[in-house]
């Protein structure tokens, strides 16, 4: 390698493509034995990752070539479910031409793109509560990132698009690759638009998305736009108030530990119980002198538990409650237990993408959502200082500047965790307000 891998990601604004967007040079600063693309995609109704690792497979695998020898690692693994063949074909055309490069096939299970979940499947090592894959040897990332580092490496192109599938009740489901600051309510139009007069969009996968307003701009952790009518029973779960469910939970809950059963954080033995948990809303306890409400930390908040509850209850929707009061109150996460083997039953115990479809009512908008490449027009872009982890950028022009698409238009301070900006469009900088720089297309 004949540059500096690092300071090219670091320049070029790349964070995590699929997650909460952890600043990705950072990642690439460490040593580790196994390299793993996150090609799972676990969510429902998206395609963006299945869909790269077919059209982008080159690109994917020398991707992934840089980040092992970056970090010195003895093993590239592409981790993606047995299901996605159109990608498997193309990786395994030309993955023999890559030394210490090879394939790993998951079911069909949810959340196998947890990034705990998906190092255990593919190294058997346990990652200890509250750790992170370099815990044990591992670096996850996901597959656009990972073509993002290719491009920064190879093209000296920063991250100025993003891959997005637009799905649910629009005319045309497609993916797309947007300009970060387009509005969603743009990006739905692009689909065709929606005959609903009233509905709602969630950002992100149906499971761990959240409800978005369609004036609010793709980011660099944009992965879908899912278009639902307000009255949808997945628009009531995820609406609904903590207080209300927990009333319901003192009249309703069975304490049947059907929840903890499928907990995914739980299968791989963390101290994660959402059926103790919930005895808090019927007993003030948990009822149980080695369990604390800190344990809640311990919640990746995947959902699954909603949907293996008889009655419809959400404990993932406590937990977030008791993480964020403990948070607010200064309490941190004591939990660090290294788990010694999981779940006894667990390969049993997988909850099965196509019943979770079923449950949440999808089944009509599992749909393809083709790959298009088509010009879009942009009058406008608001691009957020914050689309990571960290602290926001620092902007670097003013209102009136001309720049082009590529150009840094914001910068992560030296001493901050954070990721450089770069402007999406050709245009003016017409405004810079509320932590967003609006930029006029059309210079």
């Amino acid at each position: 390698m004949d540059k500096d891998l690092c300071s090219l990601v670091k320049d070029a604004g790349i964070v995590g493509a699929g997650g909460a967007g952890f600043p990705t040079h950072v990642k690439l600063n460490a040593k580790a034995e196994y390299v793993i693309v996150n090609g799972a995609e676990c969510e429902p109704l998206l395609r963006v990752d299945q869909q790269l690792m077919d059209v982008e497979c080159r690109k994917i695998l020398e991707g992934l070539k840089l980040v092992k020898e970056q970090v010195g690692a003895k093993y590239g693994v592409i981790a993606l479910k047995e299901k996605y063949k159109k990608a498997i074909n193309s990786l395994e055309g030309i993955i023999g031409e890559y030394e210490g490069i090879k394939i790993h096939k998951l079911q069909n299970f949810y959340p196998a793109g947890d990034e705990q979940i998906i190092v255990y499947e593919v190294t058997k090592r346990i990652i200890p509560e509250g750790g992170i894959p370099l815990n044990v040897g591992a670096i996850v990332s996901n597959v656009e990132t990972i073509a993002n580092i290719y491009d920064a490496y190879y093209n000296n192109l920063p991250v100025t698009e993003k891959y997005v599938t637009v799905t649910g009740e629009v005319r045309y489901p497609k993916t797309l690759r947007l300009p970060i600051g387009l509005s969603i309510g743009e990006a739905i139009e692009l689909a065709g638009g929606t005959d609903l007069t009233d509905f709602v969009v969630i950002n992100g996968g149906p499971m761990m998305g959240k409800i978005t307003d369609v004036k609010s701009p793709i980011t660099k952790t944009t992965k879908g736009l899912i278009v639902l009518p307000k009255d949808h029973s997945l628009i009531k779960s995820l609406t609904k108030d903590v207080n209300t469910m927990l009333k319901e939970a003192k009249s309703a809950c069975m304490h049947c530990s059907h929840c903890s059963e499928v907990c995914p954080r739980n299968l791989l033995g963390h101290r994660i119980y959402p059926d103790k948990m919930m005895r808090l809303s019927s007993y003030n306890s948990v009822c149980d002198d080695k369990i604390t409400p800190i344990n809640a930390f311990l919640c990746c908040e995947c959902r699954l538990c909603e949907y293996a509850c008889v009655m419809d209850l959400q404990p993932w929707k406590l937990h977030n409650s008791i993480k964020k009061m403990l948070s607010f109150n200064g309490i941190k996460n004591t939990c660090k237990n290294q788990p010694e083997k999981v779940h006894p039953f667990r390969s049993y115990k997988k909850y099965p993408v196509n019943k979770l479809i079923y449950k949440l009512g999808l089944n009509s908008y599992n749909v393809e959502a083709p790959l298009t490449k088509e010009e879009i027009n942009v009058t406008s872009v608001s691009i957020p200082l914050s689309q990571h982890i960290g602290a926001p950028a620092v902007p670097k022009v003013q209102i009136g500047d001309k720049v082009h698409k590529g150009d840094l238009i914001a910068y992560v301070e030296e001493d901050k965790l954070g990721s450089n900006i770069h402007s999406s469009v050709d245009g003016v900088i017409s405004d810079i307000r509320n932590n967003i720089i609006i930029i006029s297309g059309g210079m």
